[in-house]
């Protein structure tokens, strides 16, 4: 793996965590006999094509429900209880 690769497609995806399950995914359908979306040449690997097409802007990723946990909504109040009568 080269590093100016990464760092290329570093630039596009912010969150090296992200970049790590986008290249892994694309790996996989590599594997399973997708087409790649870039011209290939015999010495690269999967990992290379997966960063290429990043790098390049041929894939991109879509981050589905808002973030983080840290960015969650808050948790719901405790219900509260009425007092209970003296009788």
């Amino acid at each position: 793996m080269r590093s100016e690769l990464v760092h290329r497609a570093l630039s596009k995806v912010a969150n090296p965590q992200i970049l790590i399950n986008v290249v892994s995914k694309r790996v996989r359908q590599l594997g399973l006999g997708y087409r790649p979306m870039i011209a290939v040449s015999p010495r690269m690997t999967f990992m290379d094509v997966a960063l290429h097409e990043i790098a390049d802007g041929k894939l991109g990723y879509e981050v589905i429900g808002g973030g983080t946990a840290a960015e969650a909504p808050a948790a719901k109040p405790a219900r509260k209880t009425r007092a209970k009568k003296s009788s």
